[in-house]
């Protein structure tokens, strides 16, 4: 394993998550107190459960969208073997590659392309102990988040957040192996353990000279891909895209959500793009990733502001009986929940 550089050290981008939340925790109880309750925010998606704080069904999420905008997914019951799984694959539709995850999950968590059967084999020997999402790899070529909100009772809403992602790539030089490649690039080589594994068939090839080669096309954070500020995208053709949108999925007020696309022209349009996700109230701005602009004290306030926004729309929607406060006790119970699954999950990760 690599020790960390010095500009990964200094790099806010590479933080832990702790130290974006941690700073703005008094804030956050100032909100509580004006709501009267700690659980305002469960109040902002009525339509999703617990408002997407995390540990809501992606699978169920997904299918609130009108299905010419996801990818076709199946739902994959914890306990079951690849025999059963394959004929569901197959009546479904679905063929290699496939994406499978967690159907509880966050920040990439175990989110992998499947090639071929025997991949999805080992997948499953691991993980079957979770409820598991399988869906066709959409293959268009770029990816993108967009937070958007809307205040109840207003017709339209606003985009604050456009986050273009990177697909972590290297490019060849015409005499160095891929794995060189990897641990002689800025970027790359911080998750080399990572990469190597899913280019483990390919790490001795040499690419060509100016050969672009694609490591990864899960577009996490966590997995390397960089997250660029997308914000001039911003219009007001892409907000009338995500007003309508937001007709059609009931109960959802405020979120992001995670788009692949072939270019953004089309999208605008709303020609050839899937909805792969779609994200509650745990949804980041995550623009503020892009280390290369502003800097952790602006995105600190990017997210102060968010979280004033999560606290207007769940206030209102109690106002206008959409939605309902939890009590403090569920909330111990949603993360400890949340601790106890985490643990479930890494426990597996950690099965040879």
């Amino acid at each position: 394993m690599l020790i960390p550089s010095f500009k990964k050290i200094a790099t806010w981008e590479y933080w832990p998550s702790y130290m974006f939340y941690v700073p703005l925790l008094p804030y956050a109880f100032y909100l509580a107190i004006k709501a009267r309750s700690f659980g305002f925010f469960s109040a902002v998606n009525p339509g999703i459960d617990g408002s997407g704080n995390g540990l809501e069904s992606k699978y169920q999420t997904i299918q609130l969208l009108p299905a010419k905008y996801c990818p076709n997914s199946i739902f994959i019951e914890k306990g079951k073997n690849i025999e059963e799984i394959l004929p569901k694959i197959v009546e479904s539709g679905l063929k290699f590659p496939l994406i499978i995850k967690p159907d509880i999950g966050f920040r990439g968590l175990l989110v992998t392309k499947i090639n071929n059967k025997n991949e999805l084999s080992s997948y499953l020997k691991k993980y079957n102990s979770i409820n598991l999402i399988i869906q066709e790899f959409v293959d268009f070529k770029n990816e993108c988040g967009i937070l958007y909100y809307r205040i109840p009772g207003e017709k339209a809403g606003k985009i604050t957040s456009v986050t273009l992602k990177q697909y972590l790539t290297v490019f060849g030089d015409g005499n160095s192996s891929l794995l060189s490649l990897i641990i002689n690039d800025e970027r790359s080589k911080h998750y080399l353990e990572y990469i190597s594994e899913i280019n483990r068939d390919r790490l001795q090839m040499i690419p060509k000279l100016k050969e672009e080669i694609v490591l990864n096309v899960i577009g996490n954070h966590s997995k390397g891909t960089q997250f660029i500020n997308g914000n001039h995208l911003i219009s007001s053709e892409l907000e009338k895209f995500l007003n309508k949108l937001n007709t059609e999925i009931e109960g959802w007020f405020y979120g992001r959500i995670d788009v692949k696309y072939n270019n953004f022209e089309e999208l605008l349009k709303g020609e050839n793009f899937k909805i792969i996700e779609v994200n509650g109230v745990i949804s980041e701005p995550t623009h503020i990733y892009d280390a290369s602009e502003g800097s952790y004290f602006k995105a600190l306030k990017s997210i102060k502001n968010h979280w004033k926004l999560i606290y207007t729309i769940g206030v209102k929607n109690k106002k206008l009986k959409k939605g309902s406060y939890t009590n403090l006790s569920y909330l111990i119970a949603v993360y400890f929940n949340y601790k106890k699954y985490l643990k479930k999950v890494n426990a597996l990760n950690t099965t040879i």
